[in-house]
């Protein structure tokens, strides 16, 4: 675009014009940092918006003072007395609307042992694949 010494005069009120879009946002569970900072930074990359926690207990912190999640990843295997099957009931009871991904490197989780609506990915998985089930969920 080449503008030639022009300019351009906007005027607008709240609530009217067009409406920003907002990215879906993420809490990402795991204890393993490097593995959270990795699918962290792919789920941004890819538009995400995105919060951490290491543990269940930090999650449902986040969750209670962040009403803007709309999707939880969690590790299964981690350290606190919470493991991610755990949490992810907790969540579903709590806050029924957010979508459930729940993921493992050590254990098989079968669809019996997830809350209803949720999904199941093996470690490793690619950012890309959690991006489009993410989306799948909330459309």
């Amino acid at each position: 675009m080449r503008c030639y010494g022009s300019s351009v005069w906007a005027q607008t009120q709240p609530g009217s014009g067009f409406p920003v879009s907002q990215a879906i946002t993420v809490l990402v569970v795991e204890d393993e940092a490097l593995i959270r900072m990795d699918i962290a930074d792919q789920l941004e990359r890819m538009g995400f918006a995105i919060l951490e926690a290491a543990n269940a207990r930090e999650a449902i912190d986040i969750m209670a003072s962040h009403p803007a999640v709309q999707v939880i990843f969690t590790d299964v295997d981690m350290p606190g007395g919470i493991d991610g099957l755990e949490l992810a009931t907790a969540v579903r009871d709590r806050w029924p609307p957010i979508k459930i991904i729940v993921t493992s490197g050590h254990r098989e989780v079968g669809i019996a042992d997830l809350p209803n609506d949720s999904r199941f990915f093996a470690k490793l998985y690619r950012g890309s694949a959690v991006a489009s089930a993410i989306r799948e969920m909330l459309d």
